[in-house]
């Protein structure tokens, strides 16, 4: 009974989860029932536990997560400042006359959206607020427009600079060191937030390539599911002017914050900090700023910042229990066993990846599933940043995929009655299939992940 005590816990994580309870504290109450019971059988070595307070000491003394709270602030201050409410607006005036142009706007609108604030929510709120009755109105497919809508939302979790990569980062970071560890490696190498930023440009921008395609295929083939709009202002320089002074502030600012990180300048927690403040300054240069909107700010990155910590602190417990009961010692005979090493490994990871994003979203996963799994992976040869990439790209599907889709829930919530929530489900789905065929890419070219941080710092 005793060896099946690691699957029992993450299998009770998971009911638990699924039925709805706070992230944070089913991670750190099942896992202390757990180590109750493993304390009084005499099958958990209370030694585990005595490593918690260093454990919270590090994730509280740790500089790298200092970029959370303030790109999230960055983030906020943008969604409530009305820029990309502005920046979108326009560029569907420009796009419109281009069969197809309001679902390739909304697409590049994202991209930047994604650069600027990383937070998947407040892109696919903004977004379906403001381009879905648009689309609607103009005669696109219901199933297009929403779909566009929900998969550009998501580009927030692999286009940097992202929460999610921060988050995944620093999870890989420390299962990268144990891997290091176990092979008798005591001067370990080190993987970075930086690393993943740099890492996740090529297949950011792969993915919003592809999704181009697609919408320029739909506009080709079936033109009455994407029609031009006729009701563009003239192209004067007055309309130029407009368009530039909503395109560039938040250009400039994507510039500062990647341009610094990728140049080596400032480390991602100096380069949020200049998001932060760069958010701030475009609020006031634009007319959007005072006490109130700053309140509303700093009330939602306490909030976020707070829910993510916690976390932080039930998954090192989870992490603790886990490995007491020798969870880490199975998943790595399980691992090795199998015929195929490292492809057949991260064959079943990715999939046990996809599924679970049918019930669980991308910070459960990364706390419960990436710590398991991760330093097996690592020890049989992958590489981590390509590791990083790849596991992010399927996290972002869990955002998408019904019926528990997050970025789904969002458009749900802003969608007229007239859409229907099968025609949602339905609009995502040749999204999904691009974001699995960017995976395959992926798996089968590890080099789009790790050629630019190669070049870039050697």
């Amino acid at each position: 009974m005793a060896e099946l005590m690691p699957l029992l816990l993450f299998a009770v994580i998971c009911l638990v989860l699924m039925a709805g309870f706070p992230v944070a504290f089913t991670l750190a109450g099942t896992s202390l029932l757990f180590a109750g019971v493993g304390l009084l059988t005499g099958t958990l070595d209370a030694a585990f536990l005595h490593a918690l307070p260093n454990r919270v000491f590090g994730i509280l003394s740790n500089q790298i997560l200092i970029a959370v709270p303030l790109f999230v602030f960055m983030g906020v201050m943008l969604e409530k400042s009305r820029i990309a409410e502005r920046l979108l607006r326009n560029m569907g005036l420009l796009f419109g006359p281009v069969r197809g142009g309001l679902g390739f706007s909304v697409v590049l609108v994202g991209m930047l959206m994604a650069a600027s604030t990383g937070i998947i929510g407040a892109t696919v709120v903004t977004m379906g607020l403001i381009s879905l009755p648009t689309m609607l109105r103009q005669g696109y497919s219901p199933a297009l427009a929403t779909g566009n809508i929900c998969a550009t939302g998501t580009l927030g979790q692999i286009i940097p600079p992202s929460t999610a990569l921060i988050i995944l980062g620093d999870v890989l970071s420390s299962a990268y060191q144990q891997a290091q560890l176990k092979m008798g490696i005591f001067s370990p190498e080190t993987v970075s937030v930086a690393d993943l930023f740099v890492g996740a440009i090529v297949p950011g921008l792969i993915l919003v390539l592809a999704y181009l395609l697609y919408i320029g295929g739909v506009a080709l083939f079936r033109p009455q599911a994407a029609p031009a709009v006729s009701d563009r202002p003239p192209l004067d320089m007055a309309f130029i002017a407009e368009l530039l002074k909503g395109l560039l502030p938040p250009l400039a600012l994507i510039i500062a914050v990647l341009g610094s990180i990728l140049a080596g300048i400032a480390t991602p927690t100096e380069a949020a900090g200049i998001g932060a403040g760069g958010a701030m300054l475009l609020a006031i240069a634009y007319g959007e700023f005072d006490l109130k909107r700053l309140r509303e700010v700093m009330d939602a990155t306490v909030q976020v910042t707070s829910m993510v910590f916690m976390i932080f602190v039930g998954a090192a417990l989870f992490s603790l229990v886990f490995r007491g009961f020798g969870g880490e010692e199975l998943v790595h005979s399980v691992f090795s066993d199998l015929p195929g090493g490292l492809f057949s490994a991260m064959l079943i990871v990715m999939l046990v990846i996809f599924l679970l994003g049918f019930i669980l979203d991308f910070i459960e996963i990364t706390f419960v599933v990436v710590p398991i799994v991760a330093p097996v992976l690592l020890m049989l040869g992958a590489d981590p940043v390509w590791l990083g990439i790849m596991i992010a790209i399927n996290l972002q599907t869990s955002f998408l995929t019904p019926p528990f889709g997050f970025a789904l829930f969002y458009l749900r919530g802003v969608a007229p009655e007239s859409v229907p929530t099968r025609t949602i489900y339905r609009g995502v789905i040749p999204f999904i299939l691009i974001q699995l065929l960017v995976l395959v890419l992926l798996a089968a070219m590890p080099q789009l992940a790790t050629w630019l941080p190669d070049r870039l710092y050697g």
